[in-house]
């Protein structure tokens, strides 16, 4: 379901008109090294597709990925990977 702050930004941008600032804490979270480069391995090893992507504390990446099922259901695989 669409958010009606989602659609009244869609509405005024497609009208001509520019939408208000909104002000958004960041939800970033800066760690020492980078999952990007162990996400891309992991879906590019599996085929899947990426879900999430978390880094612990001991370094290491937690992702988790969408694997397609022959016909059935997709597969839902978390694997641990280091940065």
């Amino acid at each position: 379901m669409s958010s009606p702050l989602i659609i009244a930004t869609l509405a005024a941008g497609l009208s001509g008109f520019a939408p208000p600032a909104i002000d958004v804490p960041s939800a970033v979270i800066m760690v020492d090294g980078d999952c990007g480069q162990a996400a891309a391995d992991v879906v590019a090893q599996t085929g899947g597709e990426l879900l999430s992507v978390q880094p612990t504390s001991d370094g290491q990446c937690v992702v988790t990925v969408l694997i397609p099922g022959n016909g059935g259901r997709p597969k839902k695989v978390t694997m641990r990977v280091p940065m």
